[in-house]
């Protein structure tokens, strides 16, 4: 990143076009969220997940065909990694064991073809419920400890603007999955906890250079703040970089089961590197941080001496 050591973008020049983006973003993700809410996995609404492997590529018409002349109308069918790989969903009956259930199943299909039994989870409804509810707070958890770490860490501006920063982050994160539909299980739970972890260490690093150039330069906000986020340039884009590196390795060969993960530290990476950026920076600004924020006063008869 040596090209990057000496960068001088006016990237607050385009602050007012970045805050229509976000908002827009953030508009499409509360309004998905709150009509089309998120595609939970069985994880979080209880029921059996089966996983079938076929030698030739299949149709799922004829299997939701096969599965309702069996009597199992109420199942969600859907390719996985190849269409050779199927996965079932069912939700659970109280008049029927889990494992009777996916036994059915299975045997309802291979009536009709060659297929091998791979992998059956059972998650019961009021797990589901509870791991829902556990997650939900552990997210809150998260959130509070965060904003107990920033209060102490910044004046109050900075703390506010990190605040702003990592919300826009989870929001659009979590509104991405309920704008493509794609599953929301524990796996992406456990990597929007990692997004805040990850969006707030990068704001920290923008606002300590910010901090430290308001110490040393005598320039007016904006351009302070242009520079610092000039001098972080290099470290934000090649830490983004290494890790989108490795997280486009995990999406392709890592399979179907951390699928759900990856996408979603892609989308928390890409966000977070934006908004440490524009969204985070920006806030400050709006909120009027000047160079005598970040400096402490000098007390009356400092300089004096005697007693």
């Amino acid at each position: 990143m040596q090209i990057l050591k000496n960068t001088s973008f006016g990237f607050m020049r385009h602050r007012r076009a970045a805050m229509v983006a976000s908002a827009l973003l953030l508009a499409v993700s509360v309004v998905s969220l709150s009509m089309r809410g998120l595609s939970f996995g069985v994880d979080f609404t209880g029921g059996t997940v089966i996983e079938l492997g076929y030698p030739q590529p299949v149709e799922l018409g004829p299997l939701r065909q096969n599965l309702a002349a069996a009597g199992f109308d109420d199942v969600q069918i859907q390719h996985f990694g190849t269409a050779r790989d199927v996965l079932v969903r069912v939700a659970p009956d109280e008049a029927v064991s889990q494992s009777e259930l996916s036994n059915r199943i299975f045997g309802a299909l291979k009536q009709h073809d060659d297929v091998t039994l791979r992998r059956v989870e059972f998650v019961g409804p009021q797990v589901g419920e509870e791991l829902r509810e556990d997650g939900g707070f552990a997210m809150l958890y998260a959130l509070l400890g965060i904003l107990i770490y920033v209060a102490f860490r910044f004046e109050h501006r900075f703390a506010f603007g990190s605040i702003i920063a990592l919300a826009h982050d989870v929001i659009i994160t979590i509104g991405f999955f309920s704008v493509t539909g794609i599953e929301f299980d524990l796996a992406v739970l456990a990597a929007i906890l990692a997004v805040i972890g990850y969006s707030l260490n990068d704001t920290i690093v923008v606002f300590d250079r910010i901090r430290e150039n308001f110490i040393k330069l005598k320039s007016e906000t904006v351009v302070t703040i242009d520079k610092s986020i000039n001098h972080t340039l290099g470290r934000t884009l090649m830490t983004s970089l290494t890790t989108m590196l490795v997280l486009a390795a995990l999406l392709v060969f890592g399979g179907e089961v951390i699928r759900g993960f990856t996408i979603a530290l892609m989308v928390g990476v890409v966000v977070g590197t934006y908004s440490s950026i524009y969204v985070a920076s920006t806030a400050i600004l709006m909120l009027g941080v000047t160079r005598e924020n970040v400096i402490p006063p000098k007390k009356e008869g400092a300089n004096l001496g005697g007693p």
